[in-house]
């Protein structure tokens, strides 16, 4: 075969023609003539932007992201390398400052800390470039789509259709920056019909000038809720990114931020002090009865619970109780499960509360058992959560408690940001290792004594996770379920599961993020989701402890029941309301015994609970505050 050559001038006429040709390709798409009637709408979302901004600066919610960042696997597509997570009470009314709430034992500042500081901090948390200069309101610029120049002077909407985000109709609109400008939003937003609200956008912000923007922001999700009459609010953000990196050192990142507690108190602008205020307080006026030692000793634990309770609940950590709702229905019921069988004689009733976090914790305050929200949700059924109650039930029995000085009011007089430094509810190792001892006691004489090697697969699961995700299992308030040396407290349910097999369908050690619970933004309760639940196809469906992507099915807030609804966090998007992924009972009603959603049985029934079709524990507030979040300053 012979090689004809080409003339170098002719290589350089050609190569310089398309570099020509390529500079005149423009950077966005063609935008489409909008209508009269769709122009109207655009200069509605416009306005009503601005009218979100004022509204959310007049509020002082909690921000909560926790970043995963990942690695391809041939098997599982991608698996959790390392974590980050980041709690703080924001301060819109301060240009975006905000009070961090620092874990025990942490004396660095923390997230948003003097905003420019703060960002910066969480720039490097986010893996972003060091060296470059970030915009101080680049991470809060994810809960807008531009704060200071959302206008058709900056901005060109082009309309795609209308689409139905639940039962809200909203109409689709492609933006992109009319120049360019650094932090100039570009993607996708949706705007409802009625108000023009933007309840939606989809995309990431530009860069100066032409060059590639991915070196300095992250493509995310923004989800808002209308939590009041006319008020719509940010809830969720999901932030995904893949091949951050090249060959052997390929990453990606997956983070979810939270948004809750808008209702909550302002903190006082001029003094640090916060003052307690104890409700539903039971008048014993009648009591006739004298108190001996033993009862007062009790009593003043007691006091201590209820005003550490009642400041976790103010401080927006622990979520209001909600009569007949999770904690009562499903949780209090496992409690008698526990209880009846093993003839435990407590005085005082036993309640469980929820922490609003997504870290894997529990600990008990007198007589009140606290499990966070990340824990429940990634629970696979009711023998893994009989487990984690057993145990605190223990410290109870045991006389775990702890220290009463708080049953004096004046020691929990400090800002909302000091809770974790203040308040000291870990049990020491020796309490725990005891504990653990007596729940074996407690699970092996309960109704769930011939399911526990399917709860020891959660122990097992989580301590293989645990070994990279170690933000996750590190408590705010409790107890890790992991000992210092990473294996599991409860030792003894894991030597009794089965191997972990990925291409078992059938097993299911834990789920992601995000599979039970939803948090109102706006009132802090929780209620379970009304979702269905779908079987794993593949091991890659089983995602334990993973951060997964968000939708909401959004629904108008409810002046008659009071109950704005929206779709649980992780739903599919071809519309049905499942969690992506949730590893749960079949699509069918088929029952699935053990679901930790479902009704607990009761102490007389062999079963261990009734499957999870949507409608047990129906939530009070179909209104889901769920896993999106994450984001990316500038």
């Amino acid at each position: 075969m012979t090689f004809r050559k080409i003339p170098l001038t002719f290589l350089v006429l050609t190569l310089g023609a398309t570099c020509v040709y390529a500079k005149k390709q423009p950077k966005y798409q063609q935008a489409h003539q909008l209508t009269p009637e769709q122009a109207a709408l655009v200069e509605r979302a416009i306005a009503r932007e601005k009218v979100l901004i004022k509204a959310i600066q007049q509020r002082t919610p909690l921000v909560e992201t926790y970043i995963q960042d990942t690695r391809p696997d041939v098997k599982l597509y991608e698996v959790p390398v390392d974590d980050q997570y980041m709690l703080s009470r924001v301060d819109f009314g301060k240009g975006f400052f905000d009070k961090s709430y620092e874990p025990r034992g942490e004396v660095k500042h923390g997230w948003f800390k003097g905003s420019f500081e703060a960002i910066t901090g969480l720039t490097k948390a986010l893996g972003l470039d060091k060296n470059f200069t970030y915009n101080p309101t680049g991470f809060m610029e994810m809960m807008f789509v531009d704060p200071s120049g959302f206008d058709q002077q900056h901005y060109v909407f082009s309309y795609v259709r209308r689409e139905f985000l639940g039962s809200v109709r909203t109409w689709v609109f492609d933006v992109h920056p009319k120049v360019a400008g650094m932090g100039r939003f570009y993607g996708r937003i949706w705007v409802e019909d009625q108000d023009g609200n933007v309840v939606r956008f989809n995309g990431t912000y530009t860069g100066p000038g032409n060059e590639d923007s991915s070196a300095h922001f992250f493509h995310f999700d923004s989800w808002r809720m209308n939590v009041q009459p006319g008020i719509w609010l940010p809830v969720a953000i999901y932030v995904e990114e893949s091949n951050l990196g090249v060959g052997s050192k390929q990453q990606g990142l997956k983070a979810q931020t939270h948004f809750w507690g808008y209702s909550l108190k302002l903190p006082t602008r001029d003094s640090e002090n916060v003052s307690v205020k104890v409700d539903d307080a039971v008048d014993q006026s009648d009591d006739s009865g004298d108190v001996g030692p033993l009862q007062a000793s009790r009593m003043w634990i007691t006091q201590a619970e209820n005003n550490v309770i009642d400041r976790l609940v103010e401080a927006g950590l622990v979520a209001p109780l909600t009569p007949g709702g999770y904690e009562e229905k499903v949780l209090g019921q496992i409690v008698i499960n526990l209880i009846v069988p093993n003839n435990l004689a407590f005085t005082d009733q036993i309640h469980c509360r929820i922490l609003l976090t997504d870290t894997v914790e529990a600990t008990t305050v007198g007589n009140t058992i606290l499990v966070s929200k990340g824990l429940i949700d990634s629970l696979p059924n009711e023998p893994a959560i009989a487990s984690v109650i057993a145990m605190e039930l223990a410290h109870i029995a045991l006389g775990h408690h702890i220290d009463t000085r708080y049953a004096f009011n004046d020691r929990l007089l400090f800002p909302d940001e000091s809770t974790f430094q203040r308040i000291s509810m870990f049990h020491s190792d020796v309490d725990n290792a005891t504990a653990a001892k007596k729940a074996m006691e407690y699970l092996n004489a309960s109704m769930y004594k011939d399911q526990l090697p399917t709860a020891g697969l959660y122990y097992a699961e989580l301590q293989e996770r645990g070994k990279v995700l170690h933000a996750l299992n590190t408590p705010k308030l409790g107890d890790s379920l992991l000992k210092p040396d990473g294996t599991p407290w409860m030792a003894d349910l894991e030597h009794m599961s089965p191997k972990i097999d990925w291409d078992d369908l059938n097993q299911t050690a834990a789920l992601p993020l995000g599979s039970w619970l939803k948090t109102d933004p706006w009132d802090d309760r929780v209620h379970m989701l009304n979702a269905k639940r779908y079987a794993p196809m593949n091991a890659r469906d089983k995602m334990p402890f993973e951060v997964t992507p968000v939708f909401y099915k959004l629904q108008r807030y409810d002046l008659a029941n009071a109950e704005p609804a929206a779709a649980p966090a992780g739903a599919p998007a071809d519309g049905s309301t499942t969690p992506a992924g949730a590893p749960a009972a079949p699509a069918t009603p088929t029952p699935a015994a053990g679901d930790p959603g479902s009704q607990p049985a009761q102490p007389t029934q062999p079963q261990a609970g009734q499957p999870v079709d949507g409608t047990a524990a129906a939530p009070q507030q179909p209104q889901d505050q769920q896993p999106a979040q994450a984001q990316n300053p500038q």
